[in-house]
């Protein structure tokens, strides 16, 4: 019997949404749509087993689908979540995910743009699981701006030590401690090669992740640890309602919706499975069409 194909304009729901503008960082539960994270539709196969994971923002948005779908292929899983009072609620949707895989689950509170959080974070991973074999730096910040003339000093200082710093604070907490076969992964942005000026602190950022990921993918190869990113598109994301007017998010893609979570998950674990072996210093668009290079 022949695979039945799907139209993708038509597989995942498209705007207008009745979704109403949150409050940073956003929670899932306002959402309308919620997100999609895979929980009905990924099958995993092993292609991670035994490995451990730790995730940065996966509460929700494209951090939980990952971390789904890592658990679904046999890996362990701590994460960050910023705000236990705002987002504790979609942590714990994460925990179940992982463990109704037959997975552990650490769900860590905290602040990424603190050195000192970021370092105990890997120690608590270490001793969570014994060993970290894939780092991936998701959480992300973004505010929208009518001019560049209302961006404020503070405003960059969150934007930057959110998106930027906490890659350099976790790396030099992690890389020591990862084996050879080891895998950092980066999420960066289509604002990373086509910058929307009402987003300007973000874009800087997600140029800083695209440079540091191929950057330093070539000192950690010596080592034997591959460093690559993801440059999502519009994605349907907490991060979207808690920035910007979230009705008509994804109208101008070619493929006329936004992409969902679920959508690129399976990007991640390619690059953190050992059939990526030869993939390093690259980054993967994920962006429905738009041209992101």
């Amino acid at each position: 019997m022949a695979t039945k194909t799907e139209d993708p304009k038509q597989k995942f729901p498209a705007p207008p949404f009745k979704a109403k503008e949150q409050l940073a960082p956003g929670s899932d539960a306002k959402m309308q749509p919620k997100p999609d994270y895979g929980e009905s539709s990924y099958t995993g196969s092993d292609r991670l087993k035994g490995k451990a994971a730790l995730i940065t923002g996966a509460d929700s948005g494209i951090g939980k689908a990952v971390a789904l779908a890592f658990a679904r292929e046999g890996a362990d899983i701590a994460f960050t979540y910023l705000n236990e009072r705002i987002e504790g609620g979609d942590a714990e949707e994460t925990v179940r995910f992982v463990e109704s895989a037959g997975r552990t689950a650490r769900a860590i509170p905290g602040d990424i743009r603190d050195e000192s959080f970021c370092q105990k974070l890997v120690q608590e991973t270490i001793s969570a699981f014994g060993h970290l074999d894939i780092l991936v730096n998701n959480a992300a910040y973004q505010q929208t701006f009518d001019s560049f003339m209302d961006i404020t000093e503070e405003e960059l200082d969150t934007t930057f030590r959110t998106n930027v710093y906490s890659i350099f604070f976790l790396t030099k907490a992690a890389f020591p401690l990862m084996k050879p076969g080891s895998v950092i992964i980066n999420t960066t942005s289509i604002q990373a090669f086509h910058p929307s000026p009402e987003l300007l602190p973000y874009c800087a950022t997600k140029g800083a992740v695209k440079i540091i990921t191929q950057a330093f993918s070539q000192e950690a190869i010596k080592k034997g640890v591959r460093v690559n990113g993801v440059a999502p598109g519009p994605i349907w994301t907490p991060l979207i309602p808690s920035s910007m007017d979230p009705e008509n998010f994804g109208t101008d893609n070619p493929t006329g919706r936004p992409g969902q979570p679920a959508e690129l998950a399976p990007i991640y674990v390619l690059l953190a499975s050992d059939e990526a072996s030869y993939v390093n210093g690259e980054i993967w668009s994920v962006t429905g069409g738009a041209m992101a290079q």
